[in-house]
């Protein structure tokens, strides 16, 4: 089968390695890819949220599956296009996407169909807000865009100064544009957090494997929330206990909210939790696999990815038993010195064999901003590599992963040190 993969990030990269391993793949294309993932797809210089120009590769491709993979296109439709071409697809259509799209609309189904969730109000009007902020009084709270911001639409106010200035900067500064016109309020829940993954074919839902991932820039937990600068899987805190209780209050009944609501949701569906110590709750839902988490789940995939795509787009999820490797796997993500703010890029990189990878093969690299220069591999972007090794246990994965780093340089490389540190001392 020939699958297109639309993206250009680490997570494409590990969506196209797992297509990779599977005995039914024929071609692989992606657009626009990046330096990494042209070693092991054919890239198309299309950008992820040209829906037109996507519709268009694929009427001259012809692939059997287009598989949608980052969140902005997902929201915008892409799917719903390419299905009225008669394509098949990977991904949810736009009005089961709104998940992301919309935190006041995801915030609200949870209400609706009590899912287990942090309390909130929604607000367009900022005096109205900082009313309600006052009338609180309760600090840290969390202040969020209503639409998609690149990951950084939320903030966590330390009191209420820094609180009237979040409501200020998106409801009248428009910091955040369309995507910050109506905002969420909500309280600050405490607990570890968890990711799971699932694949769901809008009736069925199958969680992956857990993960844990590290946003901020610095180690030990400092400095700017990022879009991750590493993962680990398992996560230990996730129990069978605790996935137990999420299965029921949380996973099944959003699958089932979503098909009541004719927006049934067939994809991979992000459910980013906390454990609090009234239960598991909802912190936030995501319409696509997430980046880094999906650099350390799929490597632990032991079914064929494409057999996994097809149940999905089938709607026979249910017939199909997912399998999983033991062990455990660790990212850690090599960044451009000044990240998530100003960075430069066009750095070369050294390390990398041909094909973007080490020549001992201890660790597999996973491309998220790079670009090819003839025979070199240049920075291309904030988050650069993500550095990831499978190990018996996780101690063996970070080993190895940390040890991989050592071998690869570019100037100014920044990354945390203390990736699934955390989780071993649980």
């Amino acid at each position: 089968m020939d699958i297109l993969v639309v993206g250009g990030g680490g997570r494409e990269h590990a969506v196209i390695k797992a297509l990779s391993q599977s005995s039914k793949i024929g071609k692989i294309y992606c657009a626009p890819g990046n330096g990494g993932i042209s070693k092991y797809a054919e890239c198309f210089p299309v950008k992820a949220t040209d829906i037109d120009g996507m519709v268009e590769l694929a009427e001259k491709l012809k692939p059997d599956y287009v598989f949608v993979t980052p969140d902005d296109p997902l929201v915008m439709g892409m799917v719903d296009k390419l299905n009225e071409k008669g394509f098949r697809t990977f991904g949810p259509r736009a009005n089961a996407a709104i998940l992301e799209g919309s935190k006041v609309f995801s915030k609200s189904l949870m209400k609706k169909y009590g899912i287990p969730t942090a309390g909130y109000e929604t607000f367009t009007d900022a005096e109205k807000a900082i009313a309600y902020i006052k009338a609180q009084n309760s600090y840290p709270a969390v202040i969020k865009c209503d639409g998609l911001a690149l990951g950084k639409g939320v903030i966590i106010a330390q009191n209420e100064q820094e609180a009237i200035d979040a409501v200020n900067s998106m409801l009248i500064g428009g910091k955040f544009g369309k995507s910050g016109s109506e905002i969420v309020i909500e309280e600050f829940m405490t607990g570890p957090e968890v990711t799971v993954l699932a694949f769901t074919d809008g009736k069925t839902v199958k969680p992956m494997v857990s993960s844990m991932d590290h946003k901020r820039a610095y180690d030990d937990d400092k400095g700017l929330n990022t879009g991750g600068m590493g993962t680990i899987a398992p996560n230990p805190l996730y129990t069978k206990e605790k996935a137990d209780e999420c299965m029921e209050k949380i996973f099944k009944p959003t699958i089932a909210a979503m098909q009541k609501e004719g927006r049934p949701f067939k994809g991979c569906l992000y459910f980013g939790l906390m454990l609090t110590p009234n239960g598991a709750k909802v912190v936030e839902y995501n319409c696509r696999f997430g980046d880094p988490e999906a650099q350390v789940v799929l490597p632990l995939l032991k079914t064929d990815l494409v057999d996994i795509i097809e149940a999905i787009y089938e709607e026979k999820l249910d017939k199909l038993d997912i399998e999983w490797y033991n062990g455990a796997c660790a990212c850690v993500i090599m960044a451009s010195g000044g990240y998530p703010e100003k960075y430069p890029t066009g750095l070369e990189i050294k390390g990398l064999d041909e094909k973007g990878q080490l020549a001992d093969e201890k660790a597999f690299v996973y491309h998220a901003g790079t670009k090819l220069d003839g025979e070199k591999f240049l920075t291309a972007g904030g988050r650069v590599l993500g550095v990831t090794a499978t190990a018996d246990d996780l101690q063996k994965a970070l080993d190895k992963a940390y040890d991989a780093v050592s071998e690869i340089s570019f100037e100014n490389a920044h990354f945390r040190r203390d990736i699934g540190k955390r989780a071993l001392s649980e």
